[in-house]
């Protein structure tokens, strides 16, 4: 299924207005670490949601506690930035030493459960690897979550078919084994300088 994303929505959606705040601050939040992503500790809620997984049970943040957590949203039939989006973090946690795999999932919140049953998420986030996790929930729920880390998401008008472009942000943000926000992870970023920032992150307090 090919469904477009108008550029005129993909385009202030890319990214959420935080990092964009942040970049205009520049050295107001005094010297950075030297991280690849970008540094959002202290300034994004901790990691909190209650979802549906693709065995269709409920699954609530704390119940990951202990790992390293990438929030990505997107849907199943994105056309280009959800697939190279995963296929990168599932590069990256594949590189990673085998001990610290094992504490770095990547949630991929899907906000089209109109279309993204379960199954479908199952059979969407199995392609990229076993350290994918797809969730998704009520729209309601979606929205306040998307809120919650300061970016949301829309539904175009169906086509003649039924099809229709859901615009959403490209960023992932990333959380320590806590729950802490720690790094937003730009589109540009490769799958090498996420790694690196993931086995600092996954080696903290070990």
């Amino acid at each position: 299924m090919n469904v477009h994303i108008p550029a005129n929505l993909n385009s202030w959606l890319n990214l959420p207005l935080l990092l964009v705040t942040i970049l205009m601050l520049g050295g107001c939040l005094g010297e950075e670490e030297s991280w690849h992503g970008k540094d959002i500790q202290g300034l994004m809620p901790e990691l909190a949601f209650e979802l549906t997984d693709t065995s269709g049970e409920t699954v609530r943040a704390g119940e990951l506690d202990g790992q390293i957590r990438l929030l990505f949203f997107g849907f199943t039939s994105c056309p280009d930035v959800c697939p190279t989006t995963l296929q990168k973090l599932s590069q990256a946690i594949k590189a990673m030493p085998p001990e610290l795999q094992s504490r770095t999932l990547a949630l991929f919140v899907s906000v089209d459960p109109k279309r993204d049953t379960p199954e479908r998420l199952a059979s969407y986030v199995e392609f990229f690897g076993k350290r994918i996790v797809g969730l998704t929930g009520d729209e309601p729920e979606l929205r306040e979550l998307a809120k919650r880390y300061r970016t949301t998401f829309g539904y175009d008008e169906p086509d003649a078919d039924g099809n229709y472009a859901v615009s959403h942000s490209s960023a992932v943000y990333v959380f320590d084994r806590e729950g802490k926000a720690r790094l937003l992870l730009r589109p540009e970023l490769s799958a090498d300088e996420i790694r690196q920032d993931l086995i600092a992150l996954a080696s903290e307090n070990s």
